[in-house]
């Protein structure tokens, strides 16, 4: 069970003597100043408390140097609160800071979320029985609220239940209130603890703690052993969590009970297995299991036993301030150096520090010990040291001179004055408990002279009465202030005013003393405005309002501050009656709507409040239950018609008076209703998707103007409407749009006035709407005879919902307006012939679409047409892909689609190398606009130049196409093993006698062992037909052989060579070979040559070939023999033997016969091509663009002569 709280210590510790005072131990990092173990305990910030064998574990026993210093043992006397710090504000055993119960109370204070009545602490003797009970309001919960009652920090008592214990719960219906009882029977001592109740419902949570007290008449203090050190604090305390040895010094009375042998838990825990810790920390009542485990850990690092050293220092050394400490440590080797250490620095004889050797022991004395000594020590013996913590007690200040009760009036300087045993010691000031902190803000002010220590309060205040205490570090001493406020006097109270509206009111009072005070307004605080005046002049108070408004009557009182006598006065305001008349129209007009109820309020003011009366045409309107009625309140007056009618339209007056005066008003009433529905709406003309309709104005428009109409359609067979405008249409004429072709509908109509929307119309007679399709679009001439014109043309855009029937083509001759129809019957194709036509002649051509509505709009021939057979030169449009050599490799299939031009239907004729295309091998398709050729698996024999003929009359195309199809190589003629030398053989063999038909592109050699004759790749992709194979095996004998590869790849087979070459194992002299001089020197040469082009007008072109030459060739390029040289609209490149000329956006006078020239030393080459530009342009844009006229002469000579048939 958890310890008692600091409440039931001080109750407990009270009537034992005080022992001397001591000196704490040094706080840790934690904040708390718990008994100093005598291992130090940095991290935690605890220590527990002395272990009972440790004297015989370190096999030492007291000396005479104990009266000077020993290790802390025990607890030390100061308490576990954060506001005991150390050295500074340390307090005597039995005593507590004034300010933990008042902490508790206000805590206690505080407001809670679910309790309605907390438990409270109380006391108990051992044997009896004790109730705890807690409230929750259930008013705002829809279930039980869940309640938890905990002793200490987190023993939950739910499990706890049984003989002693028991948890009950009652619900009142009535009340709607939960009680929840926990009774402690037969209490016992180690009963006693702090207490906690939790309640929580969803995200509510509400917590509350108490104390249980259990006396007992006779006892004797109990043992203290581990039990007691590892229990932790009461939940809710500054020092929650961490070690509580509070309990060690308690006296508490026991039971006399039989004794038991005693049982050292250190050795049980020591000997046990880890998973048992638990298991006996339970067992003894240790909670704090984490710090025991630190402790354990920390004394099982101690027993490591020191090669360096037999006897190490004690862990913790004591001394009062002044006196003299000493410390010992016996050495294993006295041959070892010895040096000590404070705080990491080396300690250096002198006065203060005494070093002396006796056999083994090295000792150091610490002479007039003072509080900078209190730190941490260590010694070094070789590699080893051991460490220890000197602790520096200061004695404690008493108290010499008590406080004494004083007595003070308000505003008064009050000074508290007492006496210390010490010169400028610390001594703290409490006020009801609560350390008083002076600060440059602050009314509290302490002055210290020598011994005397003065708390000082400028300007006392009532709040300043309370019991008012000093503590140091050996005493305290209280004493009660009281203050009181001077007796005041009214020597001129307020008086009672009546004043007129727009006047000055005053108050004015004046008291004895010259204090301050609040005025106030019907009891609401009056604060000053530009309107409100609030004078104070030493004992007068004034408050001055200008200009008298209704609203500043009223009851004002003056209260002084600080006293309970009030000055009362009346204000009483009287103004004239007046009509507020803001809120109606120019012309005081109120429009109601028939049948509807009016109730018309109009404010009215004045003081006092004025009398009104309603008329109309002479005759008085009654308050009462009528259906016209008047309502009086003292603010308005009221106006009311129940269910208006038309008659009730007029002029109605208001008559005001009180004793200030009259006022008079009228206000006219008009009724008006919603208008009669309009007649039915006539539909007058109809289209695809839309109609027209009209209509009349209704007969009666309700009293108020139309101010438009809403329309709305159904479908005939629907009774669904649907509004087609949701702005008014002012006019009686609307279009309704996006109907659906085909389907009947109906409309009706809305008037709408100020009142509202009439009943709808009778609905329209049903109407279809229904269009005729658009024209035909796209109408082209599609052949031409002597006789016959042949029209081609696309479907409309809009169909409608009549759907397509056919189409009628018509056609008249040039001169005349007679309109002949061509096909006698609706056709559905969009393509016809008109035959019959006389040859020479002219014609104009249309054609309709028809359907059920009728024929559409015609679609006219632009321009007209001359009935006789036209001739168009044959031309023939190459592929990009064919202008070039086109491949293939044996098995695939050729399909080349080759499209032409020309009228009539011209003849074609295909050649191969000049001799007739073979049919049964060759598959030849012509169809009027282009021609197929098909070889479904070509073969080398197919390979040849195809040359294509296109004749139309007297005209003639012609084409030519390379096709080339290529295979695998075959291989290479001759290996031979030209020379072997150590790990190396020189190969060397001939080119394939078939290359496929295409370039052989490189070698892949292999090799093989004689023994196991199995091949392994040497070199891949070799370009020359000569290599050396390197790192072969010595002793063994090899075979090689090679493969040829082309761009089909590999060839089938592979030339091996007929005799082996042995790798000797005795070495051989070897001797290079004589090389002579390769002559790499080359005349120039076109690997690739210029391909003719078709350009783009205004897009850029590039030639391009290949020339290859040594030494390296210089390229020129001319223009029609014309060397092209600093002209910004070429650019020339070469690289890696690639020459290329780009000419930037040509126009048609860049087409022409260009060259490539290579020159170098071995000679000079020259390749041609020809460029043609589509898109070309007339002289007269030529000579606008500034070209000159020689130029352009020059342009169309040349095209002239490159393209005679045009």
């Amino acid at each position: 069970m958890p310890e008692p709280t600091k409440k039931e210590e001080n109750e407990v510790l009270a009537p034992a003597p005080a022992p001397p005072p001591e000196e704490p131990n040094k706080e840790k990092e934690a904040g708390t100043a718990p008994a100093k173990e005598p291992n130090k305990e940095k991290e935690a910030g605890t220590a527990p408390a002395k272990e009972p064998n440790k004297e015989k574990e370190a096999g030492t026993s007291p000396g005479k140097d104990e009266e000077d210093a020993s290790p802390p043992g025990g607890l030390p006397p100061g308490l576990g609160s954060r506001a005991l710090e150390r050295k500074d504000s340390e307090w005597s055993i039995g005593e507590s800071p004034a300010g933990e119960e008042q902490d508790k109370q206000n805590a206690n204070s505080q407001l809670s979320i679910l309790f309605v009545e907390k438990p409270q602490g109380g006391t108990v003797k051992v044997g009896e029985n004790i109730t705890f009970i807690a409230k929750v309001k259930a008013e705002d919960l829809l279930r039980k609220p869940t309640v938890k009652w905990f002793k200490g920090k987190w023993m939950d008592l739910a499990s706890k239940a049984g003989k002693h214990l028991q948890l009950k719960e009652t619900f009142e219906r009535h009340s709607r209130v939960y009680t929840f009882e926990m009774q402690i029977i037969k209490a016992k001592e180690n009963y006693a603890g702090n207490y906690r109740c939790e309640v929580s419902y969803k995200d509510k949570f509400d917590s509350c703690s108490f104390d249980l007290e259990v006396l007992e008449s006779t006892g004797t203090t109990p043992n203290i052993d581990i039990r007691s050190a590892f229990k932790r604090s009461g939940e809710g305390q500054d020092d929650a969590g961490e070690l509580d040895f509070s309990g060690l010094l308690k006296r508490r009375e026991v039971k006399p009970q039989e004794e038991q042998p005693e049982v050292d838990v250190w050795e049980l825990l020591k000997n046990a297995k880890p998973s048992e810790y638990e298991k006996i920390a339970f067992q003894y009542g240790i909670t704090d299991l984490r710090g025991m485990l630190r402790r354990l850990k920390r004394m099982r690092r101690v027993e490591k036993k020191s090669a360096a050293f037999a006897r190490i220092l004690d862990p913790a050394y004591q001394v009062d301030k002044g006196g003299r400490v000493r410390f010992v440590v016996e050495l294993a080797d006295p041959k070892l150096e010895v040096k000590w250490y404070k705080n990491g620095q080396e300690i250096r004889p002198s006065t203060k520090y005494i070093f002396e050797h006796k056999g083994c022991e090295r000792i150091m004395f610490i002479n007039n010990c003072v509080l900078t000594d209190d730190s941490e020590y260590y010694v070094t013996a070789g590699d080893e040291k051991c460490s220890t913590e000197l602790f520096v007690r200061e004695p404690p200040v008493m108290v010499t001179k008590q406080l004494e009760d004083t007595k003070a009036y308000c505003g008064e300087r009050v000074e508290l004055e007492c006496e210390v045993s010490e010169d400028d010691a610390n001594v703290k000031w409490f006020k009801n408990g609560e350390e008083i902190i002076p600060g440059p803000k602050s009314r509290y002010h302490i002055r210290v002279e020598g011994k005397k220590h003065i708390l000082i309060i400028d300007g006392a205040t009532k709040a300043d009465s309370a019991e008012y205490s000093v503590m140091t570090t050996g005493g305290q001493s209280s004493a009660k202030l009281s203050v009181d406020l001077k007796p005041l006097k009214i020597l001129t109270p307020l008086t009672d005013q009546t004043v007129n509206l727009g006047k000055e009111i005053c108050l004015k009072c004046e008291v004895s003393e010259n204090i301050t005070g609040k005025w106030t307004k019907n009891g609401l605080p009056v604060q000053e405005t530009d309107h409100l005046k609030i004078v104070h002049k030493g004992r007068i108070h004034k408050l001055v309002i200008a200009n008298a408004l209704v609203e500043d009557e009223g009851d004002y009182v003056f209260t002084p501050d600080a006293y309970s006598v009030t000055l009362p006065a009346k204000v009483h305001v009287v103004d004239p009656p007046k009509i507020n008349l803001d809120g109606l129209d120019a012309d005081n007009t109120v429009t109601v709507i028939a049948g509807n109820k009016l109730r018309l309020e109009i404010p009215i003011s004045g003081e006092p409040p004025p009398k009104a009366l309603w008329s109309r045409a002479d005759k008085a309107i009654m308050e009462g239950s009528g259906r016209i009625r008047s309502e009086n309140y003292p603010d308005s007056t009221t106006l009311v018609i129940d269910i208006a009618e038309k008659d009730d339209s007029g002029v109605y007056n208001i008559n005001l008076k009180n004793e200030a005066g009259e006022a008079h008003a009228s206000i006219k009433i008009k009724v008006v209703d919603i208008p009669d529905p309009p007649v039915a709406p006539n539909v007058t003309d109809v289209g695809d998707d839309w109609c027209i309709m009209t209509w009349d104005p209704p007969l009666y428009d309700g009293g108020s103007p139309i101010l438009g109409y809403f329309i709305e359609r159904k479908k005939k067979q629907s009774s669904r409407w649907m509004r087609l405008n949701f702005d008014l249409c002012k006019e009686t004429i609307f279009e309704p749009k996006k109907m659906i072709e085909g389907v009947a509908y109906e409309v009706r109509i809305f008037a709408v006035n100020a009142v509202g929307i009439s009943k709808p119309s009778m609905p329209s007679k049903p109407f279809v709407p229904l269009a005729v399709t658009s024209p035909p679009t796209l109408l082209t001439v599609d052949s031409v005879t002597d006789t016959t014109v042949t029209m081609k043309w696309r479907p409309p855009d809009q169909i409608g919902a009549a759907g397509l029937d056919g189409y009628v083509l018509e056609y008249c001759f040039e001169g005349t307006d007679d309109w002949i129809v061509a096909n006698t019957e609706l056709i559905e194709k969009t393509k016809f012939t008109i035959t019959g036509l006389p040859t020479d002649s002219r014609i104009y051509v249309r054609v309709k679409a028809v359907n059920a509505a009728g024929a559409s709009e015609p679609k006219y021939y632009s321009q007209p047409i001359l009935v006789k057979e036209i001739i168009e030169a044959p031309k023939i449009r190459i592929p990009r892909h064919l202008k070039q050599t086109y491949i293939r490799r044996v098995g695939e299939a050729i399909n080349l689609v080759i499209p032409f031009q020309g009228k009539p239907r011209p003849e074609l004729i295909w050649t191969k190398d000049g001799a007739p295309i073979d049919k049964n091998q060759i598959n030849i398709r012509n169809s009027e606009t282009d021609t197929i050729v098909f070889i479904r698996k070509a073969e080398r024999s197919h390979s040849g130049k195809y040359d294509l003929q296109v004749k139309v009359e007297k005209f003639v195309e012609t084409a030519s196409i390379d096709i080339r199809v290529i295979d695998r190589p075959g291989p290479p003629q001759l290996v031979k093993i030209e020379d072997v030398w150590g790990e190396n053989v020189a190969l060397s063999w001939t080119p394939p006698r078939d290359d496929g038909n295409t370039a052989i592109t490189g070698y892949t050699i292999q090799k093989a062992d004689k023994k196991s004759m199995e091949w392994f790749t040497v070199i891949e992709h070799y370009h020359r037909t000569s290599a050396t194979i390197t790192e072969l095996v010595i002793g063994n004998e090899y075979y090689f052989r090679v493969f040829a590869e082309n761009m089909c790849g590999l060839s089938e087979d592979a030339t091996m060579t007929k005799e082996s070459a042995v790798i000797a194992k005795d070495g051989k002299i070897y001797k290079n070979p004589v090389y002579e001089d390769f002559d790499f020197t080359e005349a120039p040469m076109f690997t690739q040559p210029l391909v003719n082009t078709y350009a783009v007008a205004g897009y850029n072109a590039t030639l391009n070939c290949s020339v290859r030459g040594n030494p390296k060739p210089k390229i020129t390029w001319m223009k029609n023999k014309v060397v092209i040289k600093d002209d910004p609209r070429y650019r020339m490149f070469s690289n890696q033997g690639v020459c290329t000329l780009e000419i930037r956006k040509p126009s048609p006078y860049d087409g022409g016969t260009y060259c490539c020239k290579a020159v170098n030393d071995l000679g000079t080459v020259e390749i041609e091509c020809k460029l043609e530009v589509k898109g070309g342009l007339s002289f007269c844009r030529l000579l606008l663009q500034g070209v000159p006229p020689n130029i352009i002469d020059s342009y169309l000579r040349d095209l002239h002569s490159s393209n005679p048939e045009e």
